[in-house]
């Protein structure tokens, strides 16, 4: 028979939306007091990012800035002569180094004269993807690309397009300050523990205030959609999915069942733990697929992107994310020992082990 308390757990783990609908383009909505939610606009699939405001002093603290254009200029424009009316704000803490989430920090930290807030790795890789362009790191990428079985029409139509929202940010501020794992910061009369994890992006920034239950998870648990987790050029190797894995475990363990979780994309929810076992559930079933495909004959990364993307007709950018999507999964079985991989004609090839 089960308990009073395993019931209240079991109501804990279920995942709950208390918003469904989300802020139309020119409203804010207060989702506990003090915090602000906006959603901006992004010009592909992914159609929106969502932005939190959190109260301290005379304004409010921004959690990420969005994409970096004209429209979302526009959007921010509106909003501060809307709702947002008279709204200061007295800094910005961006998540992590995508043009999404850092994109219009320079506009922001123009405008209202506040301090850029991030992780070290996260504004180093920013600086990064705005001065990537060189003809050195095109190569490069052209090389990974041929390496895992891109021909050349597609790793053209990659390098172009598929990496062209990299450069959606304005002129980054030429300084910074730093917080790490670990650190506490205090945001008007709330205080919260500084957590990062890799996998989706190198070292994003998570924010945790354990008196009002309240986790800003940036992009690292999302609601309904399963974060973008992918190896580029710059890493070849790198095992991006297994830290991404880790930092969900470690999540597991570290916050309680009943946190109100505020994502990057995608609606509030309740049921942080069961969103986690279905993301690595996500994740395992897509190296299931892997295996399987690689069982009989060894297969390259390009023949086994429709193995595991097999819903969608993907372009040139979705095809980009893909790619890196499909070498986090290989990179990832190859260190667990589930794949061996070898070299044909200067194309990596995998096999089941």
């Amino acid at each position: 028979m089960s308990s009073k308390t395993d019931t209240a757990q079991s109501s804990a783990e279920a995942l709950r939306y208390p918003w469904e609908q989300h802020p139309g383009p020119e409203q804010v909505v207060e989702v506990r007091p003090g915090v602000l939610w906006a959603r901006l606009k992004l010009p592909f699939r992914l159609n929106h990012v969502n932005i939190y405001l959190l109260a301290e002093g005379d304004g409010y603290a921004m959690i990420d800035a969005g994409f970096g254009n004209e429209e979302t200029i526009e959007a921010w424009t509106k909003l501060f002569d809307g709702p947002l009316k008279g709204v200061n704000i007295t800094r910005l803490i961006v998540t992590h180094s995508h043009p999404d989430h850092v994109g219009l920090a320079g506009w922001i930290v123009e405008r209202f004269s506040c301090p850029l807030v991030m992780s070290q790795v996260e504004y180093l890789q920013s600086v990064y993807h705005q001065n990537r362009g060189t003809e050195e790191r095109r190569e490069a990428q052209r090389l990974f690309f041929r390496r895992h079985g891109m021909d050349e029409s597609l790793t053209e139509k990659l390098l172009g397009r598929g990496q062209d929202y990299l450069k959606r940010v304005s002129v980054l501020p030429p300084s910074y300050r730093r917080i790490s794992h670990g650190d506490d910061v205090v945001i008007g009369t709330r205080r919260f523990k500084v957590i990062t994890g890799g996998g989706h992006a190198l070292d994003q920034v998570m924010l945790y205030c354990a008196d009002d239950k309240l986790f800003l998870s940036a992009d690292q648990v999302l609601s309904k959609i399963s974060p973008n987790v992918s190896v580029w050029a710059v890493e070849p190797d790198q095992n991006s999915l297994g830290e991404y894995l880790a930092s969900l475990a470690s999540l597991t363990t570290t916050l309680p069942y009943d946190v109100l979780v505020l994502p990057g994309h995608g609606v509030p929810f309740y049921g942080l733990k069961t969103r986690i076992k279905q993301l690595a559930d996500h994740h395992e079933e897509r190296c299931r697929l892997i295996a399987e495909a690689c069982r009989e004959v060894p297969q390259t990364s390009r023949a086994l992107v429709p193995v595991v993307f097999n819903k969608h007709v993907l372009d040139e950018h979705q095809m980009g994310f893909a790619a890196g999507e499909l070498v986090a999964h290989v990179n990832y079985m190859i260190v667990e020992g589930r794949l061996t991989a070898e070299m044909q004609d200067g194309v990596l090839q995998f096999r089941t082990t």
